[in-house]
């Protein structure tokens, strides 16, 4: 038996900012799962940052996607057919079979999650990979120590706003950027973070060093550009970097220059780092107990910007990039 399943195919490599005419809504049929598989009926899938390099023929961390097939990415849904044992019909798993309505998974690729407390979009968001990325960008990283000044740039997207909270809650002080007003409202009043600013009402350098007068010894660094130069200039004496991506120069054609201040590492004795969190997944169940716990308790909140409908997945990716999300961007497939 087979099943008729929307999936979102890259039907070219997009040249600067992604267009809708990169992508393609096909129909396909997937067959019932053979031994060691599950078919599963997508509920939720995510877009996320990195998957602009991905649309890229270029060498990387991780292989490009191909051209006429369905893109990946995380995704939650319920097991519709299972070949293995150790899942039942009706289970609810996390993947990396997204983009789609149905996925063929191998078993030994998905999880289970619970859905008990939390929807099973928040997989996908602050108990799922951006979480983790937050969680190993702050603690591993950038070695975060109680009483450090820490700035997290794109503070509102869904590794900022955990990257934030795991900062405070930890015992720091916090400043954030963000892309809009509505923006730095949700950081300071919802949030919790002690200063924030709109990068859009002025030069990064100047709001930065209005909103931490005193100087930081942390920045997460989401955006790179501007920003990264303006922290720069705000990190104090042994001061680090957690260099997690640098959406501003996603859409890129042409590299752009570093960081001008470039030279102040050397006199600061600063510590930029960057990292991929697929190197880091051992520290799952620390992050899943502390943070899980502090989402449990109530101490951390999180918000999502769905986008209804597989067939309007490039539409959320598009927004994404453009900042249109604020917390998790995630589409709800069904």
């Amino acid at each position: 038996m087979s099943h008729t399943s929307r999936e979102i195919q890259l039907a070219s490599r997009p040249q600067g900012d992604p267009k809708p005419d990169n992508f393609r809504l096909v129909e396909v049929e997937v067959p019932d799962p053979g031994p060691g598989q599950l078919l599963v009926r997508n509920q939720w899938m995510s877009v996320d940052p990195y998957m602009r390099g991905r649309m890229n023929d270029v060498k990387s961390y991780v292989p490009p996607f191909a051209l006429d097939a369905p893109l990946e990415g995380g995704a939650v849904g319920q097991v519709a057919a299972s070949g293995d044992e150790r899942f039942s019909q009706g289970q609810t798993v996390l993947h990396q079979l997204g983009w789609r309505e149905f996925a063929l998974v191998p078993a030994d690729q998905a999880r289970p999650v619970d859905t008990d407390l939390v929807p099973g979009s928040a997989y996908l968001g602050v108990l799922g990979m951006p979480g983790l990325t937050a969680y190993v960008g702050l603690l591993d990283i950038a070695q975060l120590r109680e009483g450090d000044a820490v700035f997290v740039s794109a503070a509102a997207g869904a590794v900022g706003s955990a990257a934030g909270q795991i900062a405070k809650l930890r015992g720091c002080w916090t400043v954030g950027s963000a892309g809009s007003e509505d923006k730095v409202a949700f950081l300071k009043e919802e949030l919790g973070f002690d200063a924030a600013f709109n990068y859009h009402d002025g030069d990064a350098r100047t709001l930065l060093s209005q909103a931490a007068p005193d100087g930081i010894d942390v920045y997460f660094d989401n955006v790179g550009g501007e920003q990264l130069e303006a922290a720069l200039f705000s990190l104090r004496t042994y001061g680090r970097v957690a260099m997690c991506g640098a959406i501003s120069v996603y859409n890129a054609t042409t590299p752009p220059p570093g960081p001008r201040n470039l030279a102040l590492v050397v006199g600061k004795r600063l510590t930029l780092r960057g990292f991929i969190i697929a190197d880091h997944f051992d520290r799952f169940p620390d992050f899943a107990r502390e943070v899980g716990g502090w989402v449990a308790e109530g101490k951390f909140r999180y918000r999502e910007t769905v986008v209804e409908g597989i067939e309007r997945a490039p539409e959320a990716f598009i927004g994404l990039l453009e900042g249109q999300n604020t917390g998790k961007m995630v589409v709800r497939v069904g």
